[in-house]
């Protein structure tokens, strides 16, 4: 957790990190983890979410409320918050619009934006020796497999099922390379979930957010450990986590059999150049804005 002297254009900053996150969260096979590392709010998210203790009510009664804000870095948690809610019900219906009628387009998006990230995490770690490439190694393995698990049939799906999948997702919504809304189509409650949201369904998003809180609030304290004993070889494994992510997002699978060579090259290289040319963008304003 860091506590920082921020202005209103810092916490503006903050904002629209947390909208791109949200916007990411959404496409199955894209992380929101993933975009908070590149605009440099990864480790302050992860400390902040572990700051939430049960202790916090005993800090409350002792020191306020304000003291227990401070603790857990508020301010920056309700800009973020924020920003990813809002991309969440603003943006859920365009993407799935896209998703279904424009995949090539969204996917190659977001293909730029997820490979590109991995020379960001390169940068990050001094030293790469063979024990951190062999991390690296290991947990690119580890993402192909959950890519390439069989997606789970849509059935009847309880409030109970549905509280469990929010756990689940939730974790790896924060762990960069590996996207909770993918974990949600393979425990077949994606469509389930963003339905839900799309169409406001107040129970099914409280008992969702209900999973979520405990997933968050639980991983968060083991990825707060990691970070302050394991920094690099951590960092080494998210890099290979989202290196062997790529697979499930390259945009060449979803391309029609029709589509001449316009669509097939030109159209992907596109938009693939956009979504890194936002990762540089995002990591111009984690550096200017943290």
């Amino acid at each position: 957790m860091e506590n920082k002297t921020r202005r209103l254009r810092d916490y503006a900053a903050i904002y629209f990190k947390g909208m791109a996150m949200g916007a990411a969260d959404v496409v199955p096979g894209v992380s929101g983890g993933t975009i908070a590392l590149i605009a440099g709010i990864y480790e302050e998210l992860i400390g902040s979410i572990a700051a939430i203790k049960p202790q916090l009510w005993q800090l409350w009664k002792k020191q306020g409320f304000a003291a227990l804000w401070r603790t857990i870095n508020g301010n920056f948690l309700c800009a973020l918050l924020a920003g990813i809610v809002s991309a969440i019900f603003l943006l859920a219906g365009i993407i799935k619009y896209l998703l279904l009628q424009q995949p090539v387009i969204i996917w190659a998006f977001f293909f730029g934006l997820v490979a590109s990230s991995i020379w960001f995490l390169y940068r990050s770690i001094a030293h790469w020796d063979a024990k951190k490439i062999m991390t690296a190694a290991i947990a690119c393995i580890a993402a192909l497999i959950i890519v390439y698990l069989p997606p789970a049939a849509a059935a009847d799906i309880s409030l109970a099922y549905l509280f469990f999948c929010a756990m689940l997702a939730i974790c790896a919504m924060i762990l960069p390379g590996i996207s909770g809304s993918f974990i949600l189509v393979l425990l077949g409650t994606y469509e389930f979930v963003i339905g839900a949201v799309h169409d406001k369904n107040l129970t099914v998003i409280a008992v969702f957010i209900g999973g979520a809180c405990i997933g968050l609030l639980s991983f968060a304290q083991i990825l707060k450990y990691l970070f302050a004993h394991y920094h690099d070889i951590t960092l080494a494994a998210l890099t290979g986590f989202i290196i062997g992510s790529l697979v499930k997002i390259q945009p060449w699978a979803h391309m029609p059999a029709e589509a001449g060579w316009f669509m097939q090259s030109i159209v992907p290289l596109f938009f693939i150049a956009l979504g890194a040319g936002a990762v540089l963008t995002l990591e111009y304003l984690g550096k200017r804005y943290r």
